[in-house]
């Protein structure tokens, strides 16, 4: 992405090449490949950095758009802070969806039954777990596997029994 910018602001993002007129001369869009930087820039044209540094999972937190700004001879994009979403209703969502999954598995066998009476981590395990995550970032590590082999906090689902 480059952004096209005159006296020192910013005044239109360019996403793709694409031919254009400036200062009533004819650009066709393969200067974005074959320029170099310094030639682009020549004509007001900046490539943009974007910071990631404040984009965080959108399951879980609303993003703020990107804003643009030039200083210092560079065009850069950057998120604002992120908020968390209502960590109640991800709770009520996330519970939701371990008993459809549990539910998908006991139409072919009985294994929930058997898993709890094995020792293993029942659905209400799993439920327990969501509904004390204190908060989001909480609730989303329990979705982060690791370890050899890799398992998450939440609980790992069994193999259907054949």
């Amino acid at each position: 992405m480059w952004a096209k910018v005159e006296d020192a602001t910013i005044t239109g993002l360019i996403p793709r090449p694409k031919g254009m007129t400036i200062d009533g001369t004819q650009y066709p869009h393969n200067i974005f490949g074959i320029w170099s930087v310094s030639e682009l820039e020549a004509i007001g044209i900046y490539e943009v950095t974007i910071d990631y540094t404040n984009l965080k999972d959108k399951d879980y937190y609303n993003n703020t758009d990107i804003t643009y700004a030039f200083s210092s001879g560079a065009a850069t994009g950057s998120y604002g802070t992120a908020t968390a979403k209502d960590l109640p209703t991800l709770k009520t969502k996330h519970k939701s969806l371990i008993n459809r999954e549990a539910y998908s598995s006991l139409q072919d066998s009985d294994w929930l039954v058997i898993r709890a009476a094995e020792g293993g981590t029942a659905v209400n395990d799993m439920e327990t777990l969501i509904g004390n995550a204190a908060n989001v970032d909480a609730l989303a590590a329990l979705y982060v596997e690791s370890g050899d082999p890799l398992t998450r906090p939440l609980g790992e689902w069994p193999s259907k029994p054949e």
